[in-house]
């Protein structure tokens, strides 16, 4: 078939949609924690848990969003429905910030917001990135070079967000959030009108048909037996994780007060327990041959190491926050740089880095010496730790009330996106080229089902950043000051970078078999 040297219009009304979504995402992203410390004067643990549980449910609901668009309504009806829920969901978060003053009521609207960002992700992340490809023929060698120009839709919205939602809403006045919620929330109605008024013009297969509407209901109907194995799968996943939610969630301290659930984390339970029933679920299905079993356990053990990479590189919009807010000295002559402005650190770097590491791996590859895949992800999980020991050092022995250069958190950040490169996009192809074709939706669900979990553990972690007058400890390491929080992050990150390094050799003569 003849091909166009340009792409379908339809690859960049999807392009425009995903900036606008990511826009609403990090905007409001940049912005969370400040507005729950300095505006609802929550504490940081506090703060911490939340923004932890917020950002794991959004990773956590597109296995219920791409179920339903799949069973359903179809890509088109699930992302507009989802980017609706999430606009409204950043007017309440906005409404809240106007009443912030009125803690109870800001709380309360605060919660409702988030509930609806969670729900309204869970449509949206899952159905978009699934029209790309269908825009193309399979044997289009264009593809590759499709999916680059939207992933630049990802970091141009997560770019402008945090200057503009910064610009606006984190000006140090409390009353000011609101007008960084506002802006997240015109982003989202835009991503939405626009994907709305042009999507039955452009997103169209090659030939011209109709792609993302609700699948065909008036089929045929076979005399075909119903399998009652799939019912009793299905029953299976869902009283394992309710008896594994109970489980993580119960207090088992002999010397309790207040019942079993006294105190209870129950959406973190209930993320950890999903994390561990969908993959044995998909690991123990019967049709599964013995390379495939394998080769999905590999996707799996590195998910698992994903895990200690994302929880520690999400402190950017945790812990890291209130070092660029307390910590840093952010002046540039008379203009103090707002601490949201950190978070499009990353994005630009990554936009000016990626080329450069894909000229190193095809240059390495010319010389047979480029990394196999796992060995690249331990770099990458070494790079992280790096990071977090080059800041380390920059505040070890720091007085209180003192601040330092910009450079240490801009330092971390550059190594932070070296370390980025070498581990996500890999990820991404390892799980595409591992998965059962007939998985490969549910094998990708569960690479995010290990980000959703890290986010939880991130959040969890961001409660140990030092605070005046409270005592922390983390497995038994006290944490005095800034020094002994970072290197929490050195010590895991690198231990776990050592470990997959170790392994790497063995992972990939699994890989190769056939």
């Amino acid at each position: 078939m003849k091909q166009t040297k340009g792409h379908p219009k339809g690859l960049y009304l999807l392009f425009l949609t995903e900036m606008w979504e990511r826009f609403s995402y990090y905007g409001m992203r940049a912005l969370f924690m400040l507005y729950m410390v300095q505006a609802l004067l929550l504490n940081k643990e506090t703060a911490s848990q939340i923004y932890g549980s917020y950002t794991g449910l959004v990773y956590l609901t597109p296995l219920i969003g791409g179920y339903i668009a799949d069973k359903y309504w179809g890509n088109r009806r699930s992302i507009v429905t989802g980017a609706l829920t999430m606009a409204i969901g950043q007017f309440l978060l906005f409404l809240s910030a106007c009443y912030f003053q009125q803690q109870e009521l800001a709380k309360w609207l605060m919660f409702c917001g988030l509930g609806l960002l969670i729900i309204g992700n869970g449509f949206f992340k899952p159905n978009i990135s699934t029209m790309v490809g269908r825009l193309y023929t399979p044997e289009d060698e264009r593809k590759d070079a499709a999916f680059t120009i939207f992933y630049m839709g990802v970091n141009v919205g997560s770019t402008i967000a945090p200057l503009v939602c910064g610009l606006i809403g984190n000006t140090g006045h409390p009353e000011d959030f609101k007008w960084g919620f506002l802006a997240a929330c015109i982003g989202m109605i835009l991503g939405a009108l626009v994907f709305q008024l042009f999507k039955n013009k452009y997103i169209c297969a090659p030939d011209g048909t109709p792609i993302g509407l609700p699948p065909e209901k008036n089929f045929p109907k076979k005399n075909i037996p119903a399998s009652s194995g799939s019912s009793k799968r299905t029953y299976l996943m869902i009283s394992g994780t309710i008896l594994l939610t109970l489980i993580f969630a119960a207090n088992w301290n002999p010397d309790m007060q207040g019942g079993y659930f006294s105190n209870a984390d129950w959406i973190g339970s209930l993320i950890y327990a999903t994390v561990i029933v969908m993959p044995l679920i998909i690991i123990t299905d019967h049709s599964l041959n013995k390379t495939e079993k394998i080769r999905i356990g590999i996707i799996y053990i590195i998910a698992f190491f994903v895990i200690f990479f994302w929880a520690a590189y999400e402190q950017a919009g945790a812990s890291l926050t209130f070092f660029a807010d307390e910590q840093t000295d952010r002046h540039i002559g008379n203009w103090e740089i707002p601490a949201a402005y950190f978070q499009s650190f990353n994005p630009i770097m990554i936009v000016a880095l990626a080329p450069v590491f894909a000229a190193i791996w095809s240059f390495l590859g010319k010389r047979g010496i480029e990394p196999n895949s796992p060995r690249k992800q331990a770099i990458g999980l070494f790079l992280l730790s790096m990071g977090y020991l080059f800041i380390a050092f920059g505040v070890k022995d720091l007085e209180p009330g003192v601040k330092v250069s910009m450079i240490w958190l801009t330092g971390l950040y550059l190594i932070h996106t070296m370390g980025e490169l070498c581990l996500a996009p890999i990820g991404l192809s390892l799980v595409y080229k591992l998965s059962p074709a007939r998985f490969s939706s549910l094998l990708m669900g569960v690479w995010y089902l290990s980000t959703s979990a890290a986010n939880k553990f991130a959040g969890m972690l961001s409660g140990y950043y030092p605070e005046d007058g409270v005592s922390k400890s983390f497995m038994g390491y006290p944490i005095k000051d800034l020094h002994d929080f970072f290197m929490i992050f050195v010590f895991m990150s690198g231990a776990a970078a050592i470990f997959l390094f170790v392994i790497s050799g063995k992972l990939q003569k699994m890989m190769d078999k056939k």
